[in-house]
């Protein structure tokens, strides 16, 4: 029961609860981007398409290390 105490004291102030929230939003706009320019078949840009796959997934794993960075500094 005290360990439920201390959780429940602990709480994020409104500016750590903001950027959390906007670190989540910027995770999904950059992994739903990267999953967007995988399956778009008229794709704006002119590329090619491996090129266009590897831009995907690089941003599919740059959203990925900004949730993991997102996680370790909640903490």
């Amino acid at each position: 029961m005290s360990s439920f105490n201390k959780e429940q004291k602990k709480q994020k102030s409104p500016a750590k609860r903001f950027l959390f929230i906007l670190g989540l939003g910027m995770f999904s706009l950059y992994f739903a981007l990267g999953i967007a320019i995988i399956f778009w078949k008229d794709f704006p840009l002119n590329l090619e398409f491996k090129y266009r796959i590897a831009f995907a997934v690089l941003l599919v794993v740059y959203s990925f290390i900004r949730f993991v960075r997102l996680l370790r500094s909640n903490t």
